[in-house]
């Protein structure tokens, strides 16, 4: 696989590119689905859930806390405000699970950091969410250390690549985006003139999901350690 040319900094994704995240999401989903059972199947609930979260991202952003306030909202909705309070209880108790989550590296992930750590390559976690959430993720993951610049953004728009790129001191073409997500973490990265880097997740919440495309910035890989063949 070819490498990238002239690249100085190398920015990561988070949840799911570092670490698993989306796996868990849809755990509480089901049981959230099971809980809510007598309003409806799990298919009716989860498609109105998702609809909820769409109506919600532009007050109440991406993340654990948006989820949570989406779950309460979606269950009063769908039992047309039947539903009892031990109910609501226990749905914010399965979103606030995701709030204490290990964190834990995914494989190679810790090793391959290691290793650019050591080259004259700047290295910045870039990420979208609630900000005290995503913090505390990067300081249980043990992989802070890794990295000159921590950047967490409320969405991934171009512009913020742009600030991004301030940030670490380099020209938009000297940046490679590393993530799991096309629509987040590889379309806006490739439209500022940055290169990129896909590394998919076996799974991916239905609003990132996207058409995907073919560039001659973008590489594919399967393994996070196939990052130090392409820098």
């Amino acid at each position: 696989m070819k490498k990238l040319d002239h690249i100085k900094a190398i920015a990561f994704d988070a949840d799911d590119t570092l670490w698993a995240l989306q796996t868990y999401f849809e755990e509480v989903e089901a049981e959230y689905c099971d809980l809510l059972s007598d309003y409806g199947s799990k298919e009716e609930i989860s498609a109105a859930l998702f609809e909820t979260e769409g109506g919600n991202m532009e007050d109440l952003g991406y993340g654990v806390k948006a989820f949570t306030i989406s779950l309460v909202e979606n269950a009063i909705k769908v039992s047309d405000g039947k539903v009892p309070a031990r109910v609501i209880g226990r749905a914010v108790e399965l979103g606030k699970t995701l709030l204490r989550l290990d964190a834990k590296p995914l494989e190679e992930v810790e090793e391959t950091l290691a290793k650019l750590r050591k080259t004259e390559y700047k290295l910045a976690v870039f990420t979208k969410g609630e900000l005290q959430d995503q913090e505390n993720k990067l300081w249980r993951s043990g992989l802070q250390r890794y990295f000159d610049v921590v950047s967490i953004v409320s969405d991934k728009k171009p512009e913020a690549y742009r600030r991004l790129c301030r940030e670490l001191g380099v020209l938009p073409e000297e940046l490679v985006m590393v993530g799991n997500s096309f629509k987040s973490d590889i379309a806006p990265a490739l439209k500022i003139g940055a290169s990129a880097i896909h590394i998919p997740f076996h799974t991916i919440w239905a609003h990132e999901k996207t058409e995907e495309f073919e560039h001659e910035r973008l590489r594919r890989i399967t393994h996070f350690s196939e990052i130090l063949h392409l820098v």
